[in-house]
């Protein structure tokens, strides 16, 4: 199967180590997607909340049963 490049995307190779092939390809699973679209909405997400943190925003979870809310940290 012959396929035209497609000049709005370029291609990378990534090494992972076998713990992060394994929770990728989990994941990926989990939720149904190939391991290159749960890369791709992974780096949406992280693009949103970097935004949202350089702005001064706080990145905070919450557990609502133990009444516990812990902020992450962003480098």
């Amino acid at each position: 199967m012959n396929t035209v490049p497609n000049p709005d995307r370029r291609q990378m190779t990534l090494s992972l180590t076998e713990a992060e092939m394994m929770a990728l390809e989990a994941l990926a699973s989990k939720k149904d997607l190939s391991k290159t679209a749960l890369i791709r909405q992974a780096l949406r997400l992280y693009q949103l909340v970097d935004a949202r943190v350089s702005n001064g925003e706080r990145l905070v979870l919450e557990d609502d049963k133990l009444q516990k809310k812990s902020e992450v940290m962003m480098l």
